[in-house]
């Protein structure tokens, strides 16, 4: 056989996918990543910190090995630096939560034939409930995401040297935005606007940042609620277009496009993938998740964000790739 013989491994290791999903959600939910960064080395020690079997931490090691997240020198095992980063709980970029909160979401993509054909959620679509019981643990969990990024465009913006700035985060879910950018700007005041019971959870986590002082809620739904006009001096559309339709996309850039004061910037953060549809990986593979949560969201391509910022008044559209792998697009 030659090397330019195609074989059936990268396509098992596809099917096999959930395996991934499983190894990396069992082992944050037993805190293993933690637990070797604090030193624990071999399997027993593990099993024992993480009151587990040896068998079960055994496999898991494997398993992690095998994905590349932990390393195994000198008879001792550790976190990669990868895992480090991202997997060690309490680290501001931690995906632990993220990672569980994924394990029983294997089941529900089952349902994905089904979706496909019908071209949409076969349930009531997700992320257009307000009181949906899963906000609790999504909206913690994701909130991570969004510390890399949001760090990125405050140094875009120049957030820190900005003074008194007006900031309005409309569908700011975690509050994250504004615990960060609130923490850069001393004298920078926050406003978010979304649904009661995600501002509860918005609250605490800005509270816990220490600037609940300088930050308020709106409660409210972003489709119906008024923004005001000319009020604000910074607008963020965070991970909010992708669960919504063209239509309803223009329409919110229009509201926001009046909220802000002369001179002010919208900053959109979202996976965008290219015009062509062609990349990046992880966008277009988001899609499945808006098909199967959402009446008509998508990951959008950056000629459809800049047409539905140009029809709705802004004249200069920018966008900044990030390692999230989220776009940053800024308007003004």
């Amino acid at each position: 056989m030659t090397d330019s013989q195609p074989t059936p491994e990268r396509i098992m290791q596809l099917i096999n996918g959930y395996w991934t999903t499983a190894i990396v959600g069992a082992a944050a939910k037993h805190s293993l990543f933690t637990h070797l960064d604090a030193g624990a080395d071999t399997a027993g020690r593990l099993a024992e910190r993480a009151d587990i079997s040896e068998r079960g931490t055994q496999t898991l090691l494997d398993g992690l090995v095998s994905l590349g997240l932990v390393e195994l020198r000198d008879g001792g095992y550790r976190n990669t630096p990868e895992a480090s980063a991202f997997l060690v709980e309490g680290r501001p970029a931690g995906l632990t939560s993220f990672a569980t909160l994924k394990l029983p979401q294997m089941c529900v993509m089952a349902d994905l034939p089904d979706v496909v054909e019908a071209g949409g959620p076969v349930t009531d679509p997700a992320v257009e409930v307000a009181d949906n019981p899963h906000w609790a643990e999504v909206v913690p969990a994701i909130a991570a995401q969004s510390v890399p990024v949001a760090k990125i465009a405050a140094e875009t913006l120049r957030l820190a040297e900005a003074g008194d700035v007006s900031i309005l985060d409309v569908g700011g879910g975690s509050g994250i935005y504004s615990a960060i950018w609130l923490g850069l700007n001393p004298t920078a005041r926050a406003t978010q606007l979304d649904w009661g019971p995600v501002n509860t959870i918005a609250r605490r986590l800005v509270a816990e940042h220490g600037v609940a002082d300088r930050f308020s809620c709106v409660d409210g739904d972003f489709h119906t609620t008024d923004f005001g006009t000319d009020t604000y001096d910074v607008a963020v559309y965070s991970h909010i277009a992708h669960q919504e339709g063209p239509e309803d996309n223009i329409e919110l850039f229009s509201k926001l496009r009046s909220a802000l004061k002369p001179g002010g910037t919208l900053v959109v953060c979202d996976y965008v993938v290219e015009n062509d549809r062609s990349g990046p990986p992880f966008p277009l593979i988001f899609a499945t998740e808006m098909l199967m949560k959402s009446k008509q969201g998508s990951t959008w391509r950056r000629a459809d964000y800049r047409s539905w910022l140009t029809k709705a008044g802004f004249d200069d559209v920018s966008f900044q790739s990030t390692p999230a792998p989220a776009t940053l697009i800024f308007a003004r």
